[in-house]
This record gives structure tokens, C-alpha cells and sequence, in this order.
């Protein structure tokens, strides 16, 4: 990462609603609070850490506003209303120029049907194959070993990374970036025990991708049985998640790493899924719910609810179980003597 900035640059990049100190030194670097040196721009995402602002060399510290302190000799306070999402922008402005689009045209190498139909704007990258009918949005950029299948729609300025598969008929709309390996359109799972065997079920649905969705490497989305799977407008999803066929996602949801969805289960806007989460099919997760990693569900969930558990449980309980199970073999042995002291109560009232 290479990237050198003055105190002025960034002011106007980020707009603060205020700043505190002054330096004269070119922000060469990013790092943590206590990591920093000279030369690096640092930030306050999390209140827990406040107190290593005054012990961080950083030249420049993006501090939310409000924040009460003064910088060292040398050091410049920004004050924004969220650290985080400031840095975030400036991490944009970075992203472009480490991987900056490639201009628009096809690769020799790719293949693409006579029918099919890419934009002027959009890039096609090596090895790519586009199949009959596929329609490839303006601006869209398709890395290396992109698969498009038959039918498939491709909105503009979407963004695949490496290897990324979408079978036939799926639709994706704009601004939808695919991290390497993903795959859109893999048929559901889906089996009927006939006569002693398990036979397919055909997945003849499809996969609809709203606007502003990214999901994350080696993720799955599986075609619909039948009618559509569809992932809402913003949603954003972490690596290594399988979505089963028929699920509806709402929109700005967040699915964190290794989440499972069975099928046919409904997630409502605003819903957030930890790590690990494990969805059963045929329910329906209200708006706003949240699932801590690492929960199962088997059950509809009323929106607003903050779960947490196998089989989950509301968050407050669970960690009330927590505690006490923690407890458990304390308990079990003073049972134990309990127990032993009744005996020698028997022996005793008989003798």
C-alpha cells in the first residue's frame, strides 16, 4: 500500500467538523492506535481504546466529535462524526488507485456467444466466457475467469473478482460486487426418497441480486426450485455463506462469515446474522432481528429480537445460563454432600 497525503489533503478529502493541533507531516501509512508512528493516520473506531489516544504517535488521529483532549506537539486531531466511516473513505479513495479499473474492451481471450450483448463500457477480462443471451451492463468489469451462463443479466457497474460463476438466467442488478469464487444460480438441494432412493428434484428457479449487494469469497446462493432466491437491495454477505434455494433476504441485511440458510426461510430488512449462525428452512426472521455467531433457529423470530444460542434463546437469558453453567460442577458436588448428609441423617434417626 502506497500513499502520501498532507494534512491539508486530507482535511478537504474528509471534511472534520473541527480539528485540534497541527502537522506539517505527509500520512505515509494507516495503523492502530498503539502501532502507529510518525508518518501514520490512526483513528478512534471504538470507545474501549480512548485511552491509547494520548499515547499514539500517529501524526494524525480522526477522532469523533466531542472527543476531549490535546494532541502532541507535531499532531493533528480531526474531528468527524464517525472515525470509522471516514477512514472508510479514504480507504475508497486508496482502493482505486491499488486496483484501478482496467479500460473498457474484451480480452482476446475470452468467449463470448454472437448473441449475447456487452456494454461499450464495460470490461471483459481474460479467460472470461459469456454465454447466449447474457446481457452485460455499462461500466460493469469482469476479472479473469468469469463464467456467465445463458440468459443471464448483468446490471452496470458491478464489479466480479476472479473466478466468480453465475449460471443461467440469474439477474444482477447494479452495483453488485462478487468477491473471487463466488457462485450465483448452483442448484438447490433437493432430493425426494422414492423407492429406495434419493432422486433430484429439478432447481428450475433463478437468483435475483438487488442493487449495492456484495457478498464475500467462495460464497453460495442456490437457484429457487422453482420462482426466484432473492438477496434485497444493500445487503452485504461475508465469505464461505450458503443461501439455500427459495430464501428471500431483505434489504441491508448482514451475513457474517460461515452462516447457513435452509430453504425456503425468510430474512426481513435490517436483519444481522453472526459468524457461524445456522438458519432452519421455512421461517421467518423479523425486521431488525439479530443472531449472535454461532446460534441455530428453528423457529419464526419477531423483529427486534437479540438471540443467542443452540437452540437460541434471548440474548439476556442465554447469558444468564452462561454464567450458571459455568457453575454446574460446584453445584453438582455440593448435591453430592447434600446427599451424603441426608444418608448419615438416616443412619443416625435409625440408630
Amino acid at each position: 500500500m502506497k500513499l502520501s497525503y498532507t494534512a491539508e489533503e486530507l482535511i478537504a478529502m474528509l471534511q472534520p467538523a473541527s480539528t485540534r493541533g497541527s502537522t506539517e507531516d505527509r500520512v505515509t501509512g494507516i495503523a492502530a492506535l498503539s502501532a502507529a508512528e510518525r508518518g501514520d493516520l490512526s483513528f478512534l473506531g471504538n470507545a474501549r481504546y480512548k485511552l491509547q489516544v494520548a499515547e499514539s504517535r500517529a501524526s494524525i488521529l480522526l477522532l469523533p466529535v466531542g472527543f476531549e483532549g490535546e494532541p502532541k506537539v507535531g499532531q493533528l486531531y480531526l474531528f468527524v462524526a464517525n472515525p470509522s466511516a471516514s477512514l472508510a473513505t479514504l480507504c475508497g479513495r486508496i482502493e482505486q488507485q491499488l486496483w484501478p479499473k482496467a479500460a473498457p474492451g474484451i480480452h482476446p481471450s475470452a468467449v463470448i456467444d454472437p448473441s449475447a450483448t456487452v456494454a461499450p463500457s464495460a470490461t471483459i477480462g481474460p479467460l472470461c466466457v459469456i454465454e447466449a443471451n447474457a446481457r452485460i451492463g455499462p461500466g460493469s468489469h469482469l476479472q479473469a475467469q468469469v463464467f456467465i451462463g445463458r440468459e443471464v443479466t448483468v446490471g452496470a457497474d458491478c464489479w466480479f473478482q476472479p473466478g466468480v460463476r453465475i449460471t443461467a438466467e440469474c439477474e444482477i442488478q447494479d452495483r453488485v460486487r462478487l468477491q473471487p469464487g463466488v457462485v450465483i444460480g448452483s442448484d438447490g438441494f433437493g432430493y425426494e426418497f422414492v423407492q429406495g432412493r434419493h432422486v433430484k428434484v429439478p432447481q428450475i428457479g433463478r437468483v435475483v441480486v438487488e442493487t449495492d449487494v456484495e457478498i464475500g469469497a467462495n460464497s453460495t446462493i442456490d437457484r429457487a426450485r422453482f420462482s426466484q432466491t432473492r438477496i434485497g437491495q444493500g445487503t452485504k454477505i461475508d465469505n464461505l455463506v450458503q443461501v439455500a434455494h427459495n430464501v428471500t433476504i431483505g434489504k441491508h441485511c448482514i451475513l457474517c462469515a460461515q452462516v447457513g440458510i435452509s430453504g425456503s426461510t425468510t430474512l426481513e430488512d435490517y436483519v444481522v446474522l453472526g459468524g457461524q449462525a445456522g438458519l432452519g428452512g421455512h421461517i421467518t426472521i423479523g425486521r431488525g432481528a439479530k443472531i449472535d455467531g454461532g446460534s441455530s433457529l428453528t423457529s419464526d423470530l419477531e423483529a427486534g429480537s437479540f438471540v443467542k444460542g443452540s437452540p437460541a434463546l434471548s440474548y439476556q437469558l442465554e447469558q444468564r445460563i452462561n454464567v450458571l453453567r459455568k457453575r454446574l460442577p460446584e453445584l453438582f458436588k455440593r448435591v453430592d454432600a447434600l446427599e451424603a448428609h441426608l444418608v448419615d441423617l438416616k443412619k443416625t434417626s435409625a440408630d
